[in-house]
């Protein structure tokens, strides 16, 4: 089961490795001046250092997983690696999945009144969770196993692009309060992280 894996490790020493081991894959590439990204900018972003706004904190949390998801996809035998990455990744998604459900897409709704995308985006969650309650009865070396992990990445990744290329800017122009958001999801997100990883 994974769901028992690594609990000898307290959590903060779990970030901490997991932070430096995303430090050592971000190198820039050759020619990107400082300051620039390839990653898209939040047009609301929050210049006093708090909480961040609502598309930043998410797009925060789709690098991090999207990053998991390619590192699964280079692992071949290491079994214990792709252990710790998939109870990473099922516990990201389903965090996220909850605070977008409960705060971001009902705001959204009310925001920009685009149903359809919306409601898009739920069944999408609810493919994905039901994908994830069959990945957490498994074990590694099961038939299928890197298949069920795979499949998933790649919806996710869809369900990402979808949400950053259409949503978010309809978000921005429908002038949504992206930093009050911001700090409810975040509130959230730590809430449901404690209660998951207990």
């Amino acid at each position: 089961m994974l769901s028992g894996f690594n609990l000898q490790l307290s959590p903060r020493i779990v970030w901490i490795e997991d932070y430096i081991w995303r430090k050592k894959r971000r190198q820039r590439p050759a020619g990107l001046p400082k300051g620039n990204s390839s990653r898209p900018q939040s047009s609301n972003r929050n210049t006093q250092g708090a909480s961040p706004s609502a598309l930043e904190l998410l797009k925060q949390d789709h690098r991090e997983v999207e990053e998991w998801f390619d590192e699964y996809n280079e692992l071949k035998e290491d079994d214990d690696r792709k252990r710790a990455l998939v109870e990473k990744i099922c516990l990201a998604l389903k965090v996220d999945a909850q605070i977008e459900e409960e705060i971001f897409y009902p705001q959204a709704r009310e925001a920009t009144k685009d149903n359809d995308l919306i409601d898009e985006a739920a069944v999408e969650h609810a493919t994905v969770k039901h994908l994830i309650g069959e990945i957490e009865g498994m074990e590694v070396d099961e038939e299928l196993y890197d298949a069920k992990i795979r499949v998933p990445g790649k919806m996710v990744k869809h369900h990402i692009k979808e949400e950053e290329k259409e949503l978010f800017p309809e978000l921005v122009s429908a002038k949504m309060v992206l930093d009050a958001v911001g700090k409810e999801l975040a509130k959230r997100k730590e809430e449901l992280m404690a209660e998951m990883q207990a």
